[in-house]
């Protein structure tokens, strides 16, 4: 029986902003390991049989997805959500995809920490003969805590090297959450599956034939863009939003639940990524520049420019190019209501980084003014930005270093170091790095209007409209 791996790797990690934010999320960021957590996904299942795998992420993610794949040496057909339905349409999206295999799904979070890879594999070595039997797996991690963040499994009879799943628990408070860890027969419900691409049809088309409906008609409007699957939008859209777990877990007369204790997590906020972090004698954890005095329990991180905590207990800091958080340990987790207030006020910080990337390189903008902007940007080896033209703005691009080769209007030309073009109003313009080193220029941008959707592209190598 092959092993297809199903990387859910949409969501957008609100409760890590600053680092984390909608635009790029924390499953593309390196919080514990040099890698990222989408590769450190992947490379989980070095010691696993898997002969496949599908990613699911959503459209405006999809080439930061590639290039980190590419990254770790790995392939895998990725499946273009046009919006987040929940997991139990994501996961029908790739049980479709793989219908006439018929593979058993591993099913994971790309934005999960499992510390122990060993741990890890046996449990799915001991899950894998009860998801070829038709049984629907699910894997429970033995609480160490009475976490009241995590919902819970109750365990029944045995089967196998697993228990029936008696029922399932919503995120307890306290007193009950402790009352589970007392008992011993209780586990921490973690998002991570194995069944049979059937069995998961057939029992989400026995408890909600809307959504295979939805997903089927998806997948047979899909359509092969440049690495990507791109299923239907419209009747993607007309899917119900619904977890698996309300969806199929809790309904299902076949659900199974192995035990596994590999210290998972799901790092839900910036106090559980504290908890996982190296600390000090002080019990600090200090990433980046920054310089702590007579502080306890602390979790500094800067990605930008030297932070100094004094005489601090018990909170988190984390700062960006553009954005600083102080939030004590215990109300970090609320971090959300900040990215809901900027996203109601329109401001730009909820969804991207000052310094923003696209799949050609990057670019930060320097400085900003009334009629004027300095962007920073970078290109990769080979990459070219879309051949385009702006209504309300002119540009001057100067080359910092390596080679520019330059549309403008119609003539082509390269630029070297220390050496600038100037772009009219309206004219046709495009920008592209020949060599192989990265092109850096700084862009000065003068106008009326400065957004970025005073773009009219008229020819695209990445297939943006």
């Amino acid at each position: 029986m092959s092993v297809c791996a199903v990387i859910m790797a949409g969501g957008t990690g609100s409760r890590l902003w600053p680092m984390s934010r909608a635009g790029y999320p924390k499953q593309l960021l390196p919080l514990l390991e040099s890698t990222t957590m989408l590769q450190s996904t992947f490379l989980r299942l070095a010691d696993i049989p898997v002969e496949s795998s599908i990613t699911v992420c959503g459209e405006e993610h999809r080439f930061f997805v590639a290039e980190q794949l590419r990254g770790i040496d790995v392939q895998s057909t990725i499946v273009l959500e046009p919006e987040g339905r929940n997991t139990a349409p994501t996961i029908a999206l790739a049980a479709l995809e793989k219908e006439a295999e018929d593979p058993v799904l591993l099913v994971l979070a790309a934005d999960h920490v499992v510390q122990d890879q060993q741990e890890f594999t046996d449990a799915v070595a001991a899950a894998l003969p009860l998801a070829e039997s038709g049984k629907l797996v699910t894997f429970g991690i033995i609480p160490t805590a009475p976490h009241s963040g995590y919902g819970y499994i109750e365990r029944g009879d045995e089967i196998g090297k697993g228990y029936w799943v008696k029922s399932f628990k919503e995120k307890p408070p306290a007193a009950l959450a402790q009352n589970y860890l007392d008992s011993g027969g209780y586990y921490w419900n973690s998002g991570m599956f194995l069944f049979k691409a059937s069995r998961y049809l057939a029992e989400l088309q026995n408890h909600r034939p809307d959504i295979v409906s939805a997903c089927r008609a998806a997948m047979d409007a899909k359509a092969r863009d440049l690495d990507f699957v791109r299923v239907g939008n419209i009747a993607f859209l007309e899917c119900p939003s619904e977890s698996i777990d309300y969806a199929v877990m809790e309904k299902t007369k076949d659900a199974v639940v192995v035990p596994m204790d590999a210290g998972w997590s799901d790092i839900g906020s910036w106090s559980s990524l504290s908890e996982l972090s190296q600390q000090d004698d002080n019990g600090n954890t200090v990433i980046g520049d920054a310089k702590l005095l007579a502080s306890e329990n602390s979790y500094v991180r800067s990605g930008d420019k030297l932070v100094a905590a004094i005489g601090v207990n018990d909170l988190v800091i984390v700062s960006t190019k553009d954005a600083v958080l102080v939030a004590s340990k215990n109300a970090a987790q609320d971090v959300k209501q900040i990215t809901q207030e900027l996203m109601n006020e329109a401001r730009s910080e909820w969804l991207f980084h000052r310094e923003v990337y696209r799949p050609w390189g990057k670019y930060d903008t320097v400085d900003a003014g009334e009629r004027y902007q300095v962007k920073r940007i970078t290109v990769n080896p080979g990459a070219k930005l879309s051949v385009q033209l702006h209504h309300h703005r002119a540009e001057h691009w100067v080359v910092v270093s390596g080679s520019a080769k330059v549309t403008n209007g119609d003539k082509t030309f390269l630029l070297s170091e220390n050496e600038s073009t100037y772009i009219p109003i309206g004219v046709t313009h495009a920008l592209e790095n020949p060599g192989r080193i990265p092109l850096e220029i700084i862009e000065v941008q003068s106008g009326s209007y400065l957004g970025e959707d005073d773009i009219v592209r008229i020819a695209d190598n990445y297939g943006r409209s």
